[in-house]
């Protein structure tokens, strides 16, 4: 049985790349994986949709989660499919905090079938750095993409 943790790691993608396929791929979605508070105070994404992975009070996952995103894909994704290959024809983003729920949730959607799901490298935040700052190595914000706070 094949490694699906290799997988979804080969499955990184910049953000810059993420933003531009946004702007470009009208079926493209980003989805923001984080706690509710962490998307509405801490920020997010400009055009992010938002489904926890994990969330308050109980900090389990989320038994909607793959429903969710089933549901936000419906007709975005569908109009360039390729009939017979069954590949959907615009990516499906994942985005966290650094990238660890982000692979979890993938992997989640991997194993119900949903294909062409991708991980925005570094998160929204990125890492920590030696000074246990986060935004100062890599991630959405550290790249300047628009971003949004309540």
């Amino acid at each position: 049985m094949a490694d699906k943790s290799s997988d979804i790691d080969t499955q990184l993608v910049a953000p810059e790349h993420v933003w531009e396929s946004l702007q470009s791929d009208p079926g493209a979605v980003l989805v923001d994986v984080r706690s509710d508070m962490e998307f509405l105070m801490i920020g997010h994404a400009k055009g992010a949709v938002h489904i926890p992975w994990v969330d308050a009070p109980d900090w389990t996952v989320n038994p909607g989660f793959v429903a969710a995103i089933r549901r936000v894909l419906l007709g975005r994704r569908s109009s360039g499919r390729d009939a017979k290959a069954h590949q959907p024809a615009s990516p499906l983003y994942l985005i966290c905090r650094s990238g660890n729920r982000s692979r979890d949730a993938a992997a989640a959607l991997a194993e119900a079938g949903i294909e062409g799901v991708y991980i925005v490298d570094g998160g929204f935040e990125g890492p920590l750095d030696a000074e246990h700052h986060r935004n100062t190595m890599s991630g959405w914000r550290f790249a300047g993409l628009p971003w949004e706070q309540c």
